[in-house]
């Protein structure tokens, strides 16, 4: 097995990373951390590390082609179930684009999913097991 402190890191292929910056910033207050130049961006909400990087080939095509990857979803775990509701209703009134609503699942999690800017899938979510967690360095 390999030794880790859980994923705290994720890279994404954007059409424009200035609009991606700033849909990240805007709805889940990550801060940019670097930005080396305008084709890469790098945010963190405090304990994980959001890369973004401008597409630079048709993701379709290369996914075809086997030379892309293509992403499911991106999660944020959230500390409560009250969290998970008032972000949804957040994302509701500021006209977010909800991929599947607001849900309580069997397993005692409770989750709904949003469209960033370039189509990725985000996942707003309390799981019973890790959201109480509290990460240490």
């Amino acid at each position: 097995m390999i030794n880790h402190r859980g994923l705290r890191h994720l890279a994404l292929n954007v059409a424009d990373v200035e609009r991606a910056r700033d849909f990240y910033a805007r709805v889940f207050g990550m801060r940019v951390v670097w930005q080396p130049d305008p084709d890469n961006a790098y945010l963190s909400s405090g304990c994980d590390n959001l890369a973004l990087h401008r597409q630079t080939t048709a993701l379709s095509a290369g996914a075809a082609a086997g030379n892309g990857q293509r992403l499911d979803h991106l999660g944020f775990i959230v500390p409560t179930i009250a969290d998970v509701e008032s972000g949804f209703q957040w994302a509701s009134a500021n006209h977010l684009e909800i991929v599947h609503p607001l849900k309580h699942h069997r397993d005692g999690s409770v989750s709904f999913y949003l469209r960033d800017p370039d189509g990725n899938v985000i996942q707003l979510l309390y799981e019973p097991a890790i959201s109480p967690q509290k990460l240490t360095s």
